[in-house]
């Protein structure tokens, strides 16, 4: 995989994650991301339908979008998995919060009072 790749993300604020279900139908979703290196990064809620067809399938689809899912870029085939190892979990967090600032700030401030779970998925394109 090439860096080239994922050049067309580095401008972008969100991504149109599809992720499948069992049966095979996509699940189309508006996410926040960031890069590292030849992977991107999303962190999502542990109990999320996203986490659960990422643990059946690493199958997905990554495109640069808007926040509500309209495409600025090619749909491009990419394999996923959750990402286990806690630093780089810990430097994902801080690179989003980074990126996204007060929104992050107060998404995490909902997550404590409502005692959520996350979860990090790691997205390799191909």
């Amino acid at each position: 995989m090439t860096i080239d790749k994922l050049d067309i993300f580095n401008k972008h604020q969100y991504i149109n994650l599809e992720t499948f279900r069992k049966s095979g139908i996509g699940v189309k979703t508006p996410v926040w991301f960031v890069r590292d290196g030849d992977a991107l990064y999303v962190r999502t809620v542990k109990s999320s339908g996203k986490v659960k067809r990422v643990r059946n399938s690493g199958r997905l689809r990554v495109a640069p979008c808007d926040m509500r899912g309209g495409l600025l870029g090619e749909w491009q085939e990419a394999d996923a998995g959750l990402v286990r190892e806690a630093g780089l979990e810990k430097k994902i967090n801080q690179m989003v919060t980074k990126k996204y600032g007060v929104m992050k700030w107060m998404f995490d401030f909902a997550s404590l009072m409502q005692r959520r779970a996350y979860e990090t998925i790691e997205i390799r394109v191909r």
